[in-house]
Parts: C-alpha cells; sequence; structure tokens
C-alpha cells in the first residue's frame, strides 16, 4: 500500500504477505547488520525514528485510510525497540485505526532476549499478533561462520517466549547456506529447532550470494562449496523428511526456489517429500512438470 503522505527511508523491504499493509518504519535499517549473506540495509545506518514524527506519520495515514487493517513496522527488525515505546507505538495505531485487525513486524530472536513473556502478552494484547523471524539455520557452528549473532538454544528460547505469549510466529530458513561440506548438518538441526519451536508459517529461500561467492568463502576459510541444483533438493529433502510439526502452513516459493513447494506440515509431508524425489530425478524438469500438471 503507497501513502503519499509517508516518506521512506529508501530501501524499504516487506514480506510478501504484507503486501496490502500500511508500512511504517519506527526504526531505520537493523540493529544487527552484519550477518554474511545479507546486504538488505547495508546503506543504512540503524536509527529510531523520532516518536513525534512517526505519530504525525500514522495521522496523516489515518486521515487518507481510515479503513486500514494491517499494520507492517518496518525496518528490519523494529522488535529491537523496547516494550514502552513498541506500546506507546501500539496504542497510538489503535487509536486512530478503528478497523485494524493485525500490527506485525521483522524481528530477531536476540530482541525478544531481555523482554518476559509478560511484557510480550502486553504487546499480543495490543494488535502485535505477528513476527517474522529470519532462523536462516539450527546449526550453531554455521551461525557463527555467517555471524548470525544467534545461537540455536537462544533462538528456540526467545521463539518459545513468543509463541507462550501467543504471538504468531513465520520464520525461514536458508537452502544451501553451509554448502556441501555441512549441507546435511544444516538440514537436519534446522529442523531440530523448527520442531522445537512449532511456528505457525515456515519458509525456505534458496542462499544468494549478494558480495559474490568469493566474499562468502571467506567465512568458511575458502572451503564453501557451493550446492548445484540436485545438491539443493536433497539439502530440502532432508530439513522436510526430519521436521516433526503439528500444523504449520509451509512456503518455498521464493524467486529463489527452483521448485515451488506448498503444504501444512506435517499433514502434506509425504507429498512434498514425493515432490522433491521427482524433482531429484529430473532437476531440470521439476518446475515445468508442475506448469504442465496444473495446466499453465
Amino acid at each position: 500500500m503507497f501513502f503519499n503522505t509517508l516518506t521512506y527511508d529508501e530501501p524499504v523491504f516487506r514480506p510478501p504477505s504484507e503486501a496490502y499493509s500500511l508500512i511504517l518504519q519506527p526504526t531505520i535499517g537493523c540493529s544487527w547488520n552484519r550477518c554474511a549473506f545479507c546486504k538488505m540495509y547495508t546503506s543504512k545506518k540503524f536509527s529510531v525514528k523520532n516518536e513525534e514524527e512517526l505519530f504525525s506519520e500514522i495521522d496523516m495515514a489515518a486521515n487518507h485510510y481510515p479503513k486500514t487493517r494491517k499494520v507492517f513496522l518496518a525496518d528490519g527488525n523494529a522488535m529491537v525497540l523496547s516494550v514502552d515505546k513498541l506500546m506507546r507505538i501500539l496504542n497510538h495505531l489503535n487509536d486512530k485505526f478503528k478497523s485494524l485487525s493485525r500490527i506485525s513486524a521483522y524481528a530477531i530472536p536476540k530482541d525478544l532476549q531481555n523482554k518476559s513473556v509478560d511484557e510480550l502478552k502486553l504487546l499480543r494484547d495490543a494488535g502485535l499478533k505477528l513476527i517474522y523471524v529470519g532462523i536462516e539455520t539450527g546449526d550453531d557452528g554455521l551461525l557463527q561462520k555467517i555471524n548470525k549473532g544467534e545461537t540455536a538454544a537462544g533462538t528456540i528460547s526467545s521463539m518459545q517466549k513468543a509463541n507462550k505469549a501467543g504471538i504468531k510466529s513465520s520464520v525461514m530458513i536458508i537452502n544451501g547456506l553451509g554448502g556441501r561440506l555441512n549441507s546435511r548438518q544444516h538440514a537436519e538441526n534446522s529442523a531440530k529447532v523448527i520442531n522445537a519451536i512449532q511456528p505457525e508459517f515456515l519458509s525456505t529461500l534458496v542462499l544468494s550470494f549478494p558480495y559474490g561467492v568469493e566474499h562468502f568463502k571467506q567465512r568458511f576459510d575458502g572451503e564453501f562449496q557451493e550446492l548445484n541444483l540436485l545438491e539443493l533438493l536433497k539439502e530440502q529433502h532432508a530439513f522436510i523428511s526430519n521436521l516433526n510439526l503439528k500444523n504449520t502452513i509451509f512456503r518455498s516459493d521464493h524467486a529463489s526456489n527452483y521448485l515451488a513447494l506448498k503444504g501444512i506440515l506435517n499433514r502434506d509431508k509425504q507429498t512434498l517429500l514425493n515432490q522433491l524425489q521427482s524433482a531429484m530425478e529430473a532437476p531440470d524438469l521439476a518446475n515445468l512438470r508442475q506448469e504442465w500438471e496444473r495446466g499453465l
């Protein structure tokens, strides 16, 4: 949703499911901004928007679009803000938008470490119903190599707190992140973390190299070997094989994915594994086959 009443510090990123949401920027950039695979916010220095300016933008947006139902808080991890500041923002949004049904935000696990379950419940009751979290991998060795600043145990602890507070989560794992040597441990340990979290939404995308493959290799002492298409499919198969989920909506349909997968885990687990197996037998035809079966 575009508002000529708002001024954005670009570039602005948002999840696909927030396409029709009002996007606000209580924070600019990412407070961590050191991950080896990401350049989304490298053009920005992290800062917190002046509250008076932010509230003025909310007021203007409310005047133009009073029936707004969804609001997304950008940039990279607005959840880094204190509970008090977040509550003031949420309360102001609720005061101005009477039809508001959901407020959401990007987050990193460490944003939740110093927030108690009771504090997170306050945020949930004030409308913060969904957080988007890039977990990337559940393997501690890889988390260190990519300079994520997280651990598997810390991620699980933080995400379980959000779950106890009633805040839904949409999490993401990066296919191919560990390269050839670490593919199996990346798939298995990532599945362990996801099983412990039981997120409402799960997605995967394929590793990209914004600074080039050689730059990324430096994090692995030159030993990183990029996965080919067949290896990516095998890793995805191993990841899903190790998942044990109750009712998680799964999507692997990002533009980077070679094979579009959609389903509910574990209900559709075998169907997804069968699709991957077929693709592994003829990887170059994987998506062509899907399109033909759908009559496209």
